[in-house]
């Protein structure tokens, strides 16, 4: 019994490894590609890359594990169904359950593991990746000058070189336009020649130019031509020229910033956020009626007779026409303006409460899914596995062909019931809890059925013996035909 177990673990443990790494490696590639235009050009050094690289790897595991676990599953058992070793172990007399036994606790201990991971890691990494995420996507690009194009990447600075060296760090036939909160393009410098680079802070590039001109032109603040403006020229032979460039860095944001967003919560601060803005929400919607009830009147028969009694009984009048007639004449516009002013105000008050009353509850319902999302990753390890070793067990298939397009279907289907649920929970269609436990309540049953199939040894991707049943049904089909219209043409 040992032995089958270590020949079990080892037939699994390989592909796992594997195949983790490999979707891994695709999810990265597939985050690169999202974010590819807001990491090229803004000159990163390379340990930031590498940071942010592997906080989305961890962030990437919610996805890559289950689909790791599905596709060596399959893989492991149909290695072992396509060598006939399973073949072997049942003719042992050891059952297909207790040879799996081992893998099941080990699938089972990587569940409880991918628990905790999600409740104590995953929020810590997500947090981080989303700040460091934010930063980069709201860094600028840097400051690069292009041949005989002018560059207005600087702040109150139009810049042109003609040419420049290969490295880049030497300018030829400079022109620079600064532009002044008064007069815009009156301050121009030209250069023959400029050097560039930056200071020891990085937060101002220096241009040492050489052998040029500047041409300076101030005004008393009047847009209008005056004769008498001053003019000035400057000749230099060399000079020093430098810029700000302090919104060319990436400055880090604070974390406590995105501490409140779902994905960045463990258990128990989703359950505070939950209690706190459902008691939010609460007492919003208790106020409403207060904040109107100034401008909401109510007309009823009793309040009218509680408030001026009946004298006789001839005094009440039928209106047939409209409710205008009981208003005298000289004071129904001013009944219509003021009437018309309190529906505009309720209407007001309750957009401006709808508005918020859905953020509100769209937090909520963000908190709810994110609480039993900690718990889906777990079980979802374990329904794909439970997927994914009967399936390989009956198809009888190893290797990367028919195995890793069993695991991607299934994985998809996994995916698709599960984003969709959730999207619907989100927009308020279903409850947030069947939002998120909907994928996996559609396939347990195919987990049940699949492993029953395996247990039983039945051949359910067998071509041949579907096409025997199918002629056994047209044979029997035959027979009830011939008798019945046989028995017709005898009578």
């Amino acid at each position: 019994m040992k032995k089958v177990h270590v020949l079990v673990l080892k037939a699994f443990f390989k592909p796992f490894i594997v195949t983790f790494f490999i979707v891994m490696f695709v999810l990265l590639m597939l985050f690169l590609f999202k974010y590819i235009d807001d990491l090229i050009g803004k000159g990163f050094e390379w340990y930031v890359i590498l940071e942010l690289l592997w906080y989305a790897s961890a962030a990437q595991i919610s996805m890559a594990m289950p689909l790791a676990m599905l596709l060596s599953s399959i893989m492991t058992f149909g290695n072992l169904g396509e060598s006939y070793e399973l073949v072997a172990i049942k003719a042992a007399g050891i059952s297909l359950r207790k040879a799996m036994m081992p893998l099941i606790i080990l699938v089972s201990l990587i569940s409880i593991g991918s628990f905790f991971f999600s409740d104590y890691i995953l929020p810590v990494t997500n947090l981080k990746m989303g700040s460091l995420l934010y930063d980069v996507r709201n860094k600028k690009a840097d400051f690069l000058i292009k041949d005989g194009i002018f560059n207005n990447s600087i702040p109150g600075y139009s810049i042109r070189a003609k040419n420049k060296s290969k490295d880049g760090t030497v300018l030829y036939n400079l022109i620079i336009y600064q532009h002044g909160n008064i007069s815009r393009g009156t301050n121009v410098l030209l250069a023959k020649e400029g050097v560039m680079y930056n200071s020891r802070d990085n937060n101002y590039m220096i241009l040492k130019l050489k052998d040029g001109v500047r041409y300076e032109e101030t005004t008393a603040g009047d847009r209008s031509y005056n004769p008498r403006q001053q003019f000035t020229r400057y000749y230099f032979d060399q000079t020093e020229q430098k810029f700000d460039m302090s919104t060319f860095q990436m400055k880090r944001t604070d974390e406590d910033l995105f501490k409140s967003h779902s994905m960045m919560l463990n258990l128990k601060q989703l359950r505070y956020y939950t209690d706190s803005t459902t008691k939010i929400l609460d007492s919003i919607r208790g106020k409403i009626f207060n904040e109107i009830k100034s401008n909401y009147k109510i007309f009823n028969s009793y309040q009218a007779a509680q408030n001026k009694p009946v004298e006789a009984a001839g005094a009440l009048k039928n209106y047939n026409k409209s409710f205008e007639e009981i208003i005298p004449v000289d004071k129904r516009v001013v009944a219509v303006n003021n009437s018309l002013n309190d529906i505009r105000y309720i209407k007001e008050v309750l957009d401006m409460k709808a508005k918020s009353d859905k953020d509100f509850d769209l937090s909520i319902v963000r908190y709810i899914l994110e609480y039993h999302k900690k718990f889906t990753l777990a079980v979802s390890c374990l329904l794909l596995f439970s997927i994914g070793a009967p399936l390989g067990a009956i198809i009888r298939k190893g290797g990367l062909g028919l195995p890793v397009v069993m695991a991607i279907i299934f994985f998809l289907i996994y995916h698709i019931i599960s984003t969709v649920a959730e999207k619907s929970a989100k927009e308020g269609n279903i409850d947030p809890v069947l939002g998120t436990w909907t994928a996996i309540i559609a396939l347990t049953p195919l987990g049940i059925f699949l492993t029953y199939k395996a247990a039983t040894d039945s051949s359910i991707f067998d071509i041949e013996s579907y096409k025997l049943a199918i002629n056994r049904f047209f044979g029997k089909m035959g027979e009830l035909f011939k008798k019945r219209f046989g028995r017709k043409q005898h009578s």
